[in-house]
């Protein structure tokens, strides 16, 4: 029986071509053959070639690899950083109070009121 690929949304799916076609690339710039980037990712020819289609059914494990055998990882660390998180940081904004006010201190009171 033949594997059907998840359902994804289309933004993701090109996003996902488009990383495989940034690791062939960045494989053919240093001359490493495809068999050799396999080997350095700890992984099969075959699955190397799903990764440079930027297949979704290969785990992120397997891109994070191809990545570390590139010298490119440390770049997969920042894909969510809150630095990076534009929606994140405006929605922080909004909950930010429109203006600042001193704290009242509590008010002592004496035996008489």
């Amino acid at each position: 029986m033949a594997r059907t690929t998840p359902p994804m949304p289309l933004p993701v799916r090109r996003a996902l071509r488009k990383l495989g076609a940034d690791i062939r690339d960045a494989r053919k710039r240093r001359r490493i053959p495809l068999e050799l980037l396999a080997q350095r990712a700890l992984t099969s020819h075959v699955t190397m070639i799903k990764v440079e289609r930027g297949d979704p059914t290969v785990s992120i494990g397997v891109y994070a690899s191809a990545l570390f055998a590139l010298g490119l990882v440390e770049q997969l660390g920042m894909v969510a950083d809150r630095a990076h998180d534009e929606v994140g940081q405006d929605l922080e904004d909004e909950r930010l109070p429109k203006r600042a006010r001193r704290r009242s201190t509590p008010r002592k009171t004496t035996p008489d009121e």
